[in-house]
């Protein structure tokens, strides 16, 4: 059976097997009042960049458990990095998309604020918002047992989207899009005539909202240096289109092998 996985408020990396680390805050609660750890049971802390300790409880209390290191594990990033761009939803179907690409290993996720996104991100709201996409993220990584968490970029609207695609020609954007010509597959094949993903490179994924990305939009992106591509003969939901893409690419260049 798996070991519960509770977050480091700093990095572990300094620590060593023998040496003692204390869990405090909401995490230690949760432990010791929830999980019931006591002296002797096992459990995995991870600071979120790639480093993992496994424990055993030496005292619990609901401020703060006192552990004693075990063993420690770093975890590198898998090539080619996977950055998600998810355009708001409604529904939070946005935070579906999060929580399910959070799951399969994506290394970036921003939100994207697309022409025809129902929800916004508004001035008054927009720290609370975020802080809702990141505990998505946090919840999905724990119950995936990452080590190395993905980073949530700044929020972008069509843009600065349009800017980063620009600035960032080391990474291949992809927008899905259920008109595309070329399917995903194809690209990750090399059987594209513009030439598939290099494994150690970057790729980014685009998913727009519910009601679809714009022509303009689409038109801009590609301008810029993003690539269309097509999953299937089905058209997928703004919160599952981006995990299908996900696992695709994780089964096609080896980040699954």
């Amino acid at each position: 059976m798996s070991l519960p996985v509770f977050k480091a408020e700093s990095s572990v990396s300094h620590l060593r097997t023998g040496e003692q680390y204390v869990l405090t805050g909401p995490e230690a609660r949760h432990a010791a009042t929830v999980q019931r750890l006591g002296p002797g049971e096992m459990l995995d802390v991870v600071d979120g960049d790639g480093h993992r300790l496994t424990c055993g409880v030496v005292s619990a209390q609901k401020d703060q458990v006192v552990l004693t290191v075990e063993s420690l594990e770093t975890t590198e990033h898998r090539a080619p990095e996977i950055t998600l761009v998810q355009a708001l939803a409604k529904g939070d179907r946005d935070l579906q998309a999060v929580e399910s690409c959070t799951e399969l290993g994506v290394d970036h996720v921003i939100a994207w604020q697309a022409d025809r996104s129902v929800a916004r991100f508004r001035a008054e709201r927009k720290d609370k918002q975020l802080e809702k996409w990141r505990n998505t993220i946090t919840t999905a990584a724990k119950q995936s047992r990452r080590s190395l968490w993905p980073v949530l970029g700044a929020p972008v609207d069509t843009r600065a989207l349009v800017r980063l695609v620009q600035d960032s020609p080391q990474t291949q954007w992809l927008i899905l899009h259920e008109q595309a010509q070329r399917t995903l597959t194809s690209v990750l094949r090399g059987s594209d005539q513009e030439g598939g993903i290099s494994p150690g490179g970057q790729v980014g994924i685009v998913v727009g909202p519910e009601g679809g990305i714009s022509e303009a939009e689409l038109d801009q992106l590609t301008a810029a240096g993003a690539r269309p591509v097509l999953l299937g003969p089905e058209v997928l939901r703004s919160s599952t289109a981006g995990a299908a893409a996900v696992v695709l690419i994780n089964a096609f260049t080896g980040r699954w092998a």
